[in-house]
Parts: structure tokens; sequence; C-alpha cells
């Protein structure tokens, strides 16, 4: 038992999988924190302009 426990820990095939799959995870993990960290910003500036634009009034003579 012991020895089919050292071969399995020893054994590097699915590294690779494993690598990517821990990489993915910090990638998305990023993503999220970066968008939920510019929403805030994102949502003041589009509601600042949409306040702007409702104030405008638009002419319709050439």
């Amino acid at each position: 038992m012991r020895g089919m426990f050292d071969k399995f820990v020893c054994d590097e095939s699915g590294a690779i999988t494993v690598d990517f799959v821990v990489l993915t995870a910090a990638l998305v993990g990023l993503s999220a924190a970066v968008m939920s960290s510019m929403a805030k910003g994102a949502l003041h500036h589009s509601d600042g302009l949409g306040a702007h634009l409702n104030q405008v009034t638009p002419t319709t003579t050439y």
C-alpha cells in the first residue's frame, strides 16, 4: 500500500492540468475583483452623463 501511495505522489502526468485549472481560477478571480472595483466608478460617470443628456434640448431645425 505504501508503494502505491509513493508512486501516486511522484506521478506527474496530470500536473499540467492542475496548473491550468489553478491559473484559470486565479484569472477568473482577478477579473471578478477588477470588474467589481470598476463598477462603482462606471455607474457614477454614466449617471452624470445621463443627467447631463436629460438637460439638453435637441435642435429640430437645420
